[in-house]
């Protein structure tokens, strides 16, 4: 209270003058039609700013909510294109009945933890066994191939990156569906290297690199990279293809983790017929 005190009294006219020009003011605006309509334009202009201020900070903090409300619309709409179902067509006589049976589904999952510059790079997700998620799912990202599920917790998974020295991807010539097996080529993280394409394959400077879709990982058509150069050595039959990845690994924010409803009737056949082949 004291200093309050000491404060007033050593500013008094200052404050005095402040409380006068205030009052002067007001008295210009109450009594002057021009300096009234200016007062009430400022004020709502200010208002209008803080407003527009509020608006905007609201907006930027339910980002978060936003993006994943959006991850998860896209697995849905993932999940229901053409290329996550299998094409069942039966010729009888003169009559084509077509139907499509469901292969693929997408989970959402956003990443929480990732590495680029190692020889063997790993990511984790926020998705888990309660989710659904096995050992061995592709995960893609929405610009392309991002690696394979390796381990499964109750909530979280960690997922073999394209970026290790394990990982493998038959991947294909979009537009002549010749493939070869594509490689990291460390350290850089944006490159791949695509080997063992036949020769005869016809391709140039940007032309795309999709998944093949042999295995069970990935569906078919998932981008993976873009063709910078390519040669082949003397006397070999096959091109080694040097490749600009499509995913964008330091990025990684969402990716989608691919459920294949089909993989266990493949490996089932698969098995069974490596153990007939066994017995002759």
């Amino acid at each position: 209270m004291r200093n309050l005190l000491v404060f007033l009294t050593r500013n008094y006219f200052f404050l005095l003058f402040l409380a006068l020009e205030f009052f002067a003011v007001s008295l210009l605006v109450r009594y002057n039609y021009f300096h009234r309509a200016g007062a009430v334009s400022t004020a709502n202009a200010l208002t209008g700013s803080m407003l527009e201020a509020r608006d905007n900070m609201t907006e930027y903090f339910g980002l978060k909510a936003e993006n994943a409300r959006l991850a998860r619309e896209n697995a849905l709409l993932r999940s229901q294109q053409k290329g996550a179902f299998m094409d069942y067509t039966t010729n009888v006589d003169t009559i084509n009945d077509t139907i499509y049976k469901q292969q693929y589904q997408y989970v959402e999952a956003k990443v929480v933890d990732n590495s680029v510059n190692r020889r063997n790079n790993y990511i984790t997700l926020n998705r888990g066994s309660a989710q659904g998620i096995k050992p061995d799912m592709g995960v893609i990202s929405p610009d392309g191939i991002v690696g394979i599920v390796k381990d499964v917790s109750e909530n979280f998974c960690t997922v073999m990156s394209l970026l290790h020295k394990d990982m493998h991807v038959s991947a294909k010539l979009k537009k002549d569906g010749t493939f070869g097996q594509l490689d990291w080529n460390p350290p850089d993280y944006t490159t791949a290297i695509l080997h063992d394409l036949p020769s005869h394959a016809k391709m140039k400077k940007g032309d795309t690199l999709v998944s093949s879709g042999l295995g069970d990982a990935f569906p078919e058509g998932i981008p993976v990279g873009i063709v910078q150069t390519f040669k082949i050595k003397s006397g070999d039959n096959f091109f080694t293809v040097d490749a600009k990845l499509t995913t964008d690994f330091k990025k990684l924010k969402y990716v989608y983790v691919v459920r294949n409803l089909m993989k266990d009737e493949q490996q089932e056949l698969q098995k069974k017929t490596l153990e007939s082949d066994k017995d002759k």
